[in-house]
């Protein structure tokens, strides 16, 4: 008769009191065939995973896998009714998540999870662990998402991490995996964690070679570049949940020309496979944050320009995300280093902000109104938007004198 087993990070996050949304089942003593009988749905041709027929919850036949080729795709799976339960949880990744769950509530721990949950210890279940590559970025986003409840990953695990990384599996990662688990690490409460790890264990020079040599830069005796950039992230992680500005604040190179950065951004987007929206908020900060941090000082075309670029006078939304992260480096790169998490203030956004309003304030309605056409409409509304600003800056110039 078979067997149904909570488990995975739902059980792993019930014992923490973390709340938690999925929960996944294992069957032990089953067949695909029995599973289709019951009306469960399968997911893929090769993998044993079947979605039940009320809850779509995703159900897994108990399986052993075999190291086929490299990376984490060259896996064979196996699955019978003889395979037990522990056979099934030795081949995950974390003792954490090699628990299960019985139908009545009992723990089955075969590996320690529940004494690393105590611990706070994200520890490998088995050497098995070093033929997935992904289980390196999985270890540093769970690292993100419990450091603030003390979880840090144990002196074994990182070092089998780092000769994962020597013997090159690290490099048959493909960059859709990559950005998956990058993307949800930009999600948790301390993202900062998910570079610190991969950078430990050697990963990040190969994931994210432009964002790892910045730690080499020293901005400070104490502090690198790179040390920076974990700052700026850290601030914007404080006041706001955005993925996009997260990946913005972390990868903005403040330390070479904006040529070298914006040419580096690129490839490093490039690399990770970027989605377009997190592509273009940062080119956006990559290329505008300095002139924007010279607001006061800048000509009314100048100005104007700036407005043009950020895309804000088309889509002015465009304007709240990149504000959040000019906020976010403001009070940290004018310290020259890491600063404490205090909400951030950037002083220039009162400004860009009423530039933007007197430039939607000119509208191709009100021209065409006055007997304008064609060209002539673009070019009045340049013109005015500039005076306009022109105005504004010139406000502040004589109050400030």
């Amino acid at each position: 008769m078979s067997k149904t087993f909570l488990v995975g990070g739902a059980v792993r996050d019930k014992l923490l009191n973390y709340p938690y949304v999925e929960r996944d089942w294992v069957v032990v003593g089953s067949s695909p065939e029995e599973m289709l009988a019951q009306g469960f749905k399968p997911v893929g041709k090769d993998f044993p995973v079947f979605l039940h027929p009320q809850t779509s919850e995703e159900y897994a036949l108990a399986r052993t896998e075999r190291k086929t080729a490299p990376g984490y795709s060259g896996f064979s799976f196996h699955t019978a009714p003889d395979i037990t339960l522990e056979d099934d949880l030795k081949r995950r990744d974390l003792t954490i998540n090699a628990i299960a769950e019985d139908s009545d509530g009992q723990l089955i721990d075969p590996y320690g999870g529940q004494g690393d949950i105590k611990d706070r210890y994200l520890r490998h279940v088995s050497e098995a662990f070093s033929e997935d590559p992904v289980r390196i970025l999985r270890v540093a986003r769970f690292a993100a998402r419990y450091h603030h409840l003390g979880f840090r990953v144990a002196q074994q695990t990182q070092a089998l991490m780092r000769h994962m990384v020597e013997n090159g599996e690290a490099d048959h990662l493909v960059p859709e995996r990559v950005w998956k688990e990058f993307e949800k690490a930009l999600t948790e409460q301390s993202p900062g964690v998910f570079i610190e790890v991969l950078r430990a264990c050697g990963a990040l020079a190969i994931l994210l070679p432009e964002l790892d040599q910045l730690f080499s830069k020293a901005l400070t005796e104490q502090t690198t570049h790179g040390d920076l950039r974990l700052s700026v992230l850290a601030t914007a992680s404080h006041t706001s949940n955005s993925a996009p500005i997260r990946f913005a604040s972390l990868m903005n190179n403040t330390c070479d020309t904006a040529e070298v950065a914006e040419a580096q951004l690129k490839q490093a987007c490039a690399r990770l496979a970027t989605p377009k929206a997190y592509r273009d908020l940062a080119l956006a900060v990559c290329r505008n944050q300095r002139q924007a941090e010279q607001l006061f000082q800048l000509s009314g075309g100048d100005l104007l320009g700036l407005l043009q670029r950020l895309d804000a006078l088309r889509r002015p939304e465009k304007m709240h995300d990149f504000l959040n992260c000019c906020a976010a480096e403001h009070p940290i790169v004018n310290a020259a280093g890491p600063s404490a998490l205090t909400p951030p203030e950037f002083p220039q956004a009162e400004r860009l902000q009423q530039a933007l309003d007197l430039c939607l304030a000119v509208t191709a309605q009100d021209l065409v109104a006055e007997g304008l056409s064609g060209k002539a409409i673009g070019d009045a509304m340049q013109q005015r938007r500039t005076e306009q600003l022109i105005q504004l800056q010139s406000r502040h110039h004589t109050a400030q004198s």
